[in-house]
C-alpha cells in the first residue's frame, strides 16, 4: 500500500524520483564517524584530514551502491510494467515504492532477486579493484570496504523475512506452490515475525552476555523494524481482501455538496460547521469551475477568510482529481493515499466528452468497509 513520500528530493533516475528521508542525516554522520575511526586505527600514518575525508566517501559511495540495489528492483518492475513511484534512503537502507504487487509468482522472484544480485555485482567489482591496490592505499581501503559491505548487503537481505528481497522470494516460491497469493503472504509474514523476533533476541544476547551494546542494540533496531514490516505487510493483505470486487460505485455518496464560488471563506467555514461536509464542489452559475475542502481552507490565514472567496482559494477545475463508478476501490484508495487527499469525485461518461459528477468518494467511507469487513471476519472466525 503506497504511503505519502517522506523526506527531500535528491534526483530522478530513470524518471524514478529519489529521496532523502530525515533519518538518512543521523545514520550517515554514524557511518562517517564510525569508518573514519577505524579508518585511524587501520592507519595511524595517514593524517585526520585523510581519515574523514575517505570516511565520507565511503559513506555517500555505501548509499550509492543501496540507491543500486533499489534501482536493480525497480528496473525489474519496470521491466513487467509495474509503475516505481519513488526510492527512499533512511535510516535501515533503501526502499522502492512500487505501484502494485507483481500478478505472477515469476514476477515477484525476478523483481526481489535484482536487488542482492547487483549488491553482489558491486561487491566483487569493488574487491576486483581491490586486487589491484595496496590496502594501505587510500583507493584500496576504500573498495575493500565497499567490496565485503555489498557483499553483506546483499547476503543480509536473502534471509527468508519477510519484507526482506530474501522473504519475497519465499513469497513467490509458495505462491508458485499453494497458486494462493493470500496464502503465500500470511506464511511469508510469519517468516518475517520468526526472524525479526530471532534477530532481536541475538541483538539481546550481544548486548546483556558479549557487553557489545552497539552491535547488540543495532540488531535489536532493526528486527524491531522487520517485525513492524512483517505485521504491515499482513495488515496490508487485509486491507486487500476487504476491497476485493468492490468499485468506486459500492462506497461513494451519491450526494454531491456544491458551493458558489463567490461565497467568502468565512461563510464556506460556517457551512461547514453546520452541516459536518468537508467537501464542496464549486460552481459558477451553472458551470463547475472548482473543488473546495476543510484542507484547503486551512491552508488560508485564519485572518484573511473574510477577504477571500472560495473560488480565489479552491483547487480548479483542471487540478481536480477524477474516479470512475467502475475504478477497482483498492486501487482508489492507492490513489488517495498517494496525492494525500481524503475525497474524490466520481465522475461518469468522462470518455465521450459530456462528463457528468455522479457521487462522492471519501476516505472515511473506504474505511468503513474495511472495519466492517474486520468486525463481520472476526465474528465468522469465532464461530
Amino acid at each position: 500500500m503506497p504511503i505519502r513520500t517522506a523526506g527531500f528530493r535528491i534526483a530522478k533516475i530513470l524518471g524514478i524520483p529519489i529521496y532523502l528521508d530525515a533519518s538518512w542525516l543521523l545514520i550517515f554522520g554514524l557511518i562517517t564517524y564510525t569508518l573514519a575511526m577505524n579508518f585511524r586505527q587501520l592507519h595511524p600514518q595517514w593524517t585526520p584530514t585523510q581519515h574523514w575525508t575517505l570516511g565520507i566517501l565511503t559513506s555517500l559511495l555505501f548509499f550509492a551502491s543501496v540507491l543500486f540495489h533499489e534501482l536493480a528492483h525497480s528496473v525489474a518492475a519496470l521491466y513487467y510494467k509495474i509503475p516505481v513511484h519513488s526510492i527512499t534512503l533512511f535510516i535501515f537502507g533503501g526502499i522502492a515504492r512500487i505501484g502494485r504487487e507483481p500478478s505472477k509468482p515469476l514476477q515477484e522472484f525476478n523483481i526481489a532477486i535484482a536487488g542482492p544480485l547487483a549488491s553482489f555485482f558491486l561487491g566483487l567489482m569493488f574487491l576486483v579493484i581491490t586486487s589491484f591496490s595496496s590496502s594501505q592505499q587510500m583507493a584500496g581501503a576504500l573498495s575493500g570496504y565497499l567490496g565485503w559491505t555489498n557483499l553483506l548487503l546483499g547476503g543480509f537481505n536473502l534471509v527468508p523475512g519477510f519484507p526482506l528481497d530474501g522473504g519475497r522470494i519465499f513469497r513467490a516460491i509458495i505462491w508458485g506452490i499453494t497458486k494462493d497469493f493470500s496464502r503465500a503472504t500470511l506464511i511469508a509474514g510469519s517468516s518475517g515475525k520468526v526472524v525479526a523476533y530471532a534477530m532481536m533476541g541475538i541483538g539481546g544476547y550481544q548486548a546483556f552476555y558479549k557487553n557489545d551494546w552497539y552491535s547488540g542494540l543495532w540488531l535489536g533496531v532493526i528486527g524491531l523494524y522487520l517485525l513492524n514490516a512483517a505485521q504491515q505487510s499482513i495488515a496490508q493483505l487485509t486491507i486487500r481482501d476487504a476491497l476485493a470486487g468492490l468499485h468506486a460505485s459500492d462506497v461513494m455518496s451519491h450526494e454531491v455538496p456544491t458551493i458558489d464560488g463567490h461565497v467568502t471563506l468565512e461563510e464556506y467555514g460556517a457551512e461547514v460547521l453546520r452541516t459536518g461536509r468537508r467537501c464542496h464542489l464549486v460552481l459558477s452559475g451553472d458551470r463547475l469551475v472548482g473543488m473546495m475542502n476543510v484542507h484547503t481552507l486551512n491552508a488560508v490565514p485564519r485572518q484573511e477568510w473574510a477577504n477571500n472567496s472560495v473560488q480565489a482559494a479552491m483547487i480548479p477545475r483542471d487540478k481536480i482529481q477524477w474516479t470512475s463508478p467502475d475504478e477497482p476501490l483498492l486501487k482508489l484508495l492507492e490513489r488517495l493515499l498517494t496525492a494525500d487527499i481524503n475525497q474524490m469525485p466520481v465522475v461518469s461518461g468522462a470518455g465521450d466528452g459530456a462528463p457528468q459528477i455522479v457521487g462522492m468518494v471519501t476516505r472515511d467511507s473506504i474505511l468503513r468497509v474495511m472495519q466492517t469487513h474486520s468486525e463481520l471476519a472476526s465474528q465468522l472466525s469465532s464461530k
